[in-house]
């Protein structure tokens, strides 16, 4: 091979390697809404990489989401949910449609994954509840299913759930690789 044909291969693979990057970070792991995720992030005391993952995994950052089960937005919060939440926090005139504005909804995602905290502790459990509901959690425990520290989360009977906290937690470690929130 020239030398002129392995700068122009050398280039080409540069210029490859360049455009994954781009790939990865801008469109497979976004970061959007940082300035709202770090607000939220540091008033609710939830680790930022962890609540960029819940994003990611719930809505991939479409703040227009909607799911087949009515939930809103990019933290994918249901009516019912949101609207306890909205009446925990005071916020005045709530409306469905609030969800749909990015910092409204992560305010009260963050808050929600705050709030569930407080009655699970581990990780594993917030994710738990956060998707199959905080009743569903307290009825696996009492039923031994899962413990209390939320280390067997192979044993919680809804499939969905598993794949979700495991989807969580590899997300949040990807963003951890990607990117550095300060």
């Amino acid at each position: 091979m020239t030398r002129n044909r392995k700068i122009i291969v050398f280039l080409v693979f540069v210029f490859a390697l360049f455009i994954a990057r781009e790939i990865v970070y801008n469109i497979s792991y976004p970061m959007l809404y940082k300035d709202y995720v770090m607000k939220y992030s540091r008033e609710y005391n939830i680790d930022p990489y962890f609540l960029m993952a819940v994003i990611k995994t719930e809505s991939k950052f479409d703040k227009d989401a909607t799911s087949h089960k009515g939930a809103i937005g990019l933290m994918q919060l249901t009516g019912s949910t949101a609207e306890w939440i909205a009446e925990s926090m005071s916020v005045e005139g709530f409306n469905r449609t609030d969800l749909y504005n990015p910092e409204l909804n992560i305010k009260m995602g963050s808050w929600y994954i705050d709030n569930i905290r407080k009655e699970f502790g581990s990780t594993e459990l917030i994710l738990a509840a956060y998707n199959a509901g905080r009743g569903n959690v307290n009825k696996w425990i009492s039923n031994s299913l899962i413990s209390e520290d939320g280390e067997d989360i192979d044993n919680i009977p809804y499939s969905e759930t598993v794949k979700y906290i495991k989807k969580v937690k590899l997300n949040e470690k990807i963003y951890r690789i990607l990117y550095r929130i300060n």
